[in-house]
C-alpha cells in the first residue's frame, strides 16, 4: 500500500475486490427507486398508495416492479390479508435494515453535496452580475 498526505491507497488487489462490492452492492440497489422505498418501508409498513403518495413521482407500473425486485432480494416482505377487499401491506425486513448507516451517509453527503451546489449556484450569479455592471 502507498501512503498519500496521510491516506492509505489500497492495493491492487483490496481495491479490486472492493470495486467487485461496490457493484454487486449498485447491481441489486440499481436505479433511483429502490433505497428510498426500503427508506420509506424502514419508517412503517405502508400499503401500495401509500407508499406511492409518498415517493411523488414514481409510476404504478415501476412501482409495482420495484416492489417485486425489493422482494425477491429479501429486502421488503409483502403481508396479504384476507379480507374484503384483500389488504396488502409492505414491510422492511431486518435484512433492509442493514442499510441503515449506508442511507445516513447517503443521506449526509445529498445535504452536504445540495449545499455546495447551492453555493456555486450563488458564485455564479455573482460572476453573472458582476459582469452586468461592468
Amino acid at each position: 500500500m502507498k501512503v498519500i498526505k496521510n491516506e492509505t491507497i489500497p492495493g491492487k488487489a483490496a481495491c479490486a475486490h472492493s470495486l467487485k462490492n461496490v457493484l454487486d452492492a449498485l447491481y441489486v440497489l440499481n436505479g433511483k427507486w429502490k433505497l428510498p422505498l426500503i427508506l420509506s418501508l424502514v419508517q412503517s409498513p405502508k400499503r401500495f398508495k401509500e407508499i406511492q403518495h409518498e415517493i411523488t413521482g414514481i409510476s404504478s407500473k415501476v412501482l409495482a416492479n420495484e416492489l417485486k425486485d425489493l422482494e425477491l432480494n429479501d429486502f421488503i416482505t409483502r403481508n396479504v390479508y384476507p379480507s374484503t377487499p384483500v389488504s396488502i401491506i409492505y414491510e422492511a425486513t431486518a435484512y433492509s435494515r442493514t442499510l441503515k448507516n449506508v442511507l445516513a451517509e447517503l443521506s449526509a453527503w445529498g445535504e452536504q453535496h445540495r449545499e455546495k451546489v447551492k453555493q456555486s449556484m450563488r458564485k455564479q450569479a455573482g460572476v453573472q452580475k458582476q459582469s452586468l455592471i461592468n
